[in-house]
């Protein structure tokens, strides 16, 4: 993948975004269990109220805190909080504390966070003390509370101690009397109370505290608890949907790079594919390239979606929820690493089973698009030797192995989840077990519990997402990896870096001196010392038995191969010396295979020339004994043409393939057994027709023919045996000379006939 990296560059700011909203979409997650917890044990459990600091707190409360209040507790109290009596009150006052009316309150000044900390440390053992003893109170009404198992060895202590007393005095005012030695003893016992609590549940203890009081100073408690519902609820729907967009915009963008990626990377791969020759179209074959286009770039495309989405994400939503997790009250982070290392054992079983088969299922990818391509391109010759049946069990054995290995895949990735979730369910049992025990010792809350079980679970996906991603990305790396090797694959014909261009005083004259060429990988060479020139205005022909080079000398011409030894020269320039594009500007080619495109005749023919007249098609179509069949047809040049020409027949096909080499007007005209799909008669029209336009426009003719009547009649007749020039001459010249034209002749006609021809 990163040997691809560079087609990244045009979406940074997009990937930058995106980084932007997962990390903002990573803190609206990690703060969802905070206010769950919050909900839970402030909402439901406190009432609504945060923390031990009352806002209002009767002046007879006051009292009893400031019995167990140290010295530097009582001038934080009296510093930030006003006594307020019933004459000094205001009347919106009176509303908010009703108890205002008949008693002094203290109310509490506007306060930072900080000094609100320092007020709930200096009253939290007050508070816990007095609410201690008034529970004790009330439990000593009760005769069986002495000894009911729920109540604590200190609240035994304290309840005795009350018993004690003589009736009717106030137990706070006894205790105002106790030396100060014991006070300080009963309140290091409850700090060590509240030590074991945890500050968590000591806040939810000392805010029940708070709630009792205002309860009991006529406030409306139930409407504090609903408010603070309301609100944290509230917003937690707005994380809820900060979350949801975020994740939206980040699928819709990263959507989008990635195909804007496969977009570029496809347009790349087309276009190396493009300047490739026949050497590398050799090398690749047409299926791979099909393959690497399309299912490989498909795949990364996919990957680069998944990287965006989840490779970025799981680092910060882990590494967040593993902070959360170390801050919180609960002991249980050995569950969440227990747990992680059960879950990496598993996928590094997963990863080593199934990664060897998706590199083997890319090539059998290309294996079966070999099978079908062959299936369909054959499909007459495997009809007319009706061996479908030899075809299907090809293509069975093809589909099988890549269903079976498909099959083997897809079970090896549906064990893994269902192994996945009952570790993870496995977890959310431990985590319920052992907070469960914590929340009864009173060391921990109900909500921390369960935000703690939130935040395990982010962290537990966050390492099961970067491992599955880990399994896909090997895949994407090999179908990258085949993408590459096509993009930095250097062609083995390039332009020269100063070119020249070809002369004008010798249009059309080729001369091939001492030409050799060898087939990249090929153990002797196809063509051996070829010496000869074609003349402008001259038809040069080559004929010779199957396998003697012909084809291979004119594609020598437009460079689709490149000599091994010795040099072509076009217009007095070496080929080599000149770009491509100019060089084959000047030639028209025709293939032995006529290929046809998509669309129109029109748009076949314009395709050497966009810019030719109605009447330049008219006059190729002529030549090229064409324009019979066009003006047959109903649309006439705009006659759909499917696919390869299939719907024309042969000799259709390469009239009109000859007719837009025609359109063109080159310089040079390269026929490579052109012919052999026409009829003698409509041949012999169209040779005497390509005559004349070549007399006329001094053009030059490259003519390969397996029929000696199509060649009869060319000024310069080349005949190759075995890779090697055995005579050159014309029809008459090579009759008396050469032994290799005279088989061929006499192969083909009587005497008779290449009498009267």
């Amino acid at each position: 993948m990163l040997k691809l990296r560079r087609y990244t560059k045009p979406f940074l700011m997009s990937i930058l975004i995106i980084v932007a909203l997962l990390f903002g979409q990573a803190m609206c997650e990690l703060a969802m269990p905070d206010y769950m917890s919050d909900i839970v044990n402030i909402g439901i459990n406190a009432g609504g109220i945060e923390d031990g600091v009352p806002e209002a707190i009767r002046e007879s409360e006051y009292q009893k805190l400031k019995v167990f209040m140290e010295e530097k507790e009582q001038k934080l109290f009296e510093k930030y909080y006003t006594l307020m009596t019933p004459a000094s009150a205001k009347q919106e006052a009176k509303d908010d504390y009703p108890a205002l009316k008949k008693e002094n309150v203290y109310l509490l000044q506007d306060i930072d966070a900080d000094t609100r900390t320092a007020i709930k440390h200096a009253l939290s053992g007050s508070e816990t003390i007095v609410m201690g003893i008034e529970q004790a109170v009330d439990k000593i009404k009760d005769k069986d509370a002495m000894d009911s198992k729920e109540v604590s060895k200190e609240q035994k202590e304290m309840m005795e101690m009350i018993q004690k007393l003589p009736k009717g005095v106030d137990v706070f005012m006894a205790m105002q009397m106790m030396p100060h030695e014991k006070l300080q003893e009963m309140k290091k016992d409850m700090n060590k109370v509240m030590k074991a609590m945890g500050e968590s549940t000591a806040d939810t203890a000392n805010a029940q505290y708070v709630r009792n009081e205002y309860k009991a100073m006529g406030m409306d408690v139930d409407a504090i608890q609903y408010q603070y519902l309301f609100v944290k609820g509230g917003l937690m729907l707005f994380v809820a949907l900060g979350s949801a967009v975020a994740a939206v915009a980040v699928g819709f963008l990263a959507a989008r790079v990635a195909a804007g990626f496969s977009r570029d990377l496809r347009k790349d791969v087309f276009h190396k594919v493009e300047h490739f020759s026949s050497a590398e179209f050799n090398k690749f074959s047409t299926n791979t390239l099909i393959t690497r286009t399309t299912n490989d770039i498909q795949q990364i495309q996919m990957v680069l979606v998944m990287i965006l989405r989840i490779v970025i994400y799981a680092p910060i939503i882990g590494i967040g929820a593993i902070i959360k997790v170390i801050q919180s009250n609960a002991n249980m982070t050995w569950i969440i690493a227990l747990v992680i290392v059960v879950i990496l054992s598993i996928m590094m079983v997963a990863f080593t089973t199934v990664m060897p088969k998706f590199k083997i299922l890319q090539k059998l990818m290309d294996g079966l698009n070999s099978v079908v391509r062959e299936m369909l391109d054959g499909m007459p010759v495997i009809r007319a030797f009706n061996n479908q049946k030899k075809e299907e069990e090809k293509f069975e054995e093809a589909n099988s192995k890549i269903m079976k290995t498909n099959m083997f895949t897809a079970r090896a990735m549906s064990t893994l989840m269902p192994l996945i979730m009952l570790v993870m369910n496995s977890a959310t049992i431990l985590i319920v077990w052992v907070g469960g025990h914590q929340i009864d010792s009173g060391s921990l809350q109900v909500g921390d519990m369960m935000a703690f079980m939130q935040y395990s679970m982010q962290i537990i996906m966050a390492f099961m997402m970067i491992t599955m991603i880990s399994i896909m990305i090997p895949r994407a790396s090999v179908a990258a990896g085949r993408v590459s090797e096509i993009l930095h694959t250097k062609p083995s014909i390039e332009d020269p870096q100063a070119p020249k261009h070809l002369a004008d005083d010798q249009r059309g004259r080729i001369e091939f001196r001492n030409v050799s060429f060898r087939y990249p990988g090929a153990e002797e060479d196809v063509l051996k010392n070829i010496t000869f020139t074609a003349e402008p205005g001259q038809t040069t022909a080559f004929i010779g038995s199957t396998g003697s080079g012909k084809s291979t000398i004119i594609n020598l011409v437009p460079r689709f191969y490149d000599v091994t030894q010795g040099a072509i020269y076009v217009d007095g320039v070496n080929v080599k010396d000149v770009t491509q594009h100019e060089l084959r500007d000047h030639i028209g080619y025709v293939p032995q295979k006529g290929t046809l495109f998509t669309g129109t005749i029109e748009s076949n023919l314009r395709y050497a020339k966009e810019d030719a007249t109605e009447e330049e098609l008219a006059k190729a179509a002529e030549i090229a004994q064409a324009l019979e069949f066009i003006e047959e047809k109903p649309e006439r040049y705009e006659t759909a043409i499917t696919q390869g020409g299939t719907n024309v027949s042969g000799g259709q096909r390469q009239r009109l393939s000859i007719a837009r080499a025609l359109v063109k007007k080159p310089e040079i005209y390269i026929f490579d057994d052109t012919f052999s799909a026409l009829d003698f008669k409509t041949d012999a029209k169209l040779r005497k027709a390509l005559n004349i336009l070549c007399q006329e426009t001094k053009s030059t003719v490259l003519l390969v023919a397996q029929r000696i009547s199509s060649i009869m009649h060319a000024e310069r007749i080349v005949v190759l045996d075995k890779g090697e020039v055995v005579g050159i001459g014309n029809h008459e010249e090579l009759m008396k000379s050469c032994e290799v034209y005279q088989e061929i002749a006499y192969s083909q006609l009587s005497k008779e006939e290449l009498g009267n021809e």
